[in-house]
């Protein structure tokens, strides 16, 4: 698995990761997430991917010469209360179901922790959906993140979740 850096090019790609993702969750029963509905067809979701592709923190990981997964990192989402310290947020994290299981979330969360030890910033912090079984937030305490604080957006329950850099990783 490769990852770079994403941009413009790359919003058809990152839509139908999400459309996958929907598809997928859809399957299971599981519509708080993100709906029923794919991204590629709501003019707001696509609007948001084509923004975060020109910005900065778009980063692709590519297996065998296809995109299989997307994050976008920055600061934190009008949401989420700001960290009282320098901290890298990600704001977006999909995956391609045809990639599901093979790393491609994980690897995109470490390549985040080692790019805020890059910036010499010792939180990550990234929010999810907190709904249904709590399958997702699990998620990300398997690849070291605690639960920090909950929120909600309207009826959608989330958790914002933290990683420091100089911690070892608890799996």
């Amino acid at each position: 698995m490769d990852i770079r850096k994403g941009g413009p090019g790359d919003v058809a790609a990152v839509l139908r990761m999400f459309d996958s993702a929907i598809e997928w969750l859809v399957a299971q029963g599981r519509t708080g997430q993100w709906g029923s509905e794919p991204f590629s067809a709501d003019p707001k979701r696509v609007g948001q991917v084509a923004g975060w592709a020109e910005g900065e923190g778009m980063r692709i990981a590519v297996i065998d010469g296809e995109a299989a997964g997307c994050m976008t990192v920055g600061g934190p989402l009008p949401y989420v209360s700001a960290a009282d310290e320098p901290e890298l947020y990600v704001q977006g994290l999909v995956i391609d179901q045809r990639f599901h299981g093979r790393g491609v979330g994980r690897a995109l969360l470490d390549l985040a922790v080692g790019e805020a030890r890059e910036q010499g910033v010792d939180l990550v912090r990234v929010d999810c959906y907190a709904g249904d079984d709590g399958q997702l937030v699990r998620y990300y305490e398997s690849c070291g993140f605690r639960r920090a604080q909950t929120f909600t957006v309207g009826q959608w329950p989330g958790q914002v979740l933290e990683r420091r850099v100089s911690d070892p990783v608890r799996l």
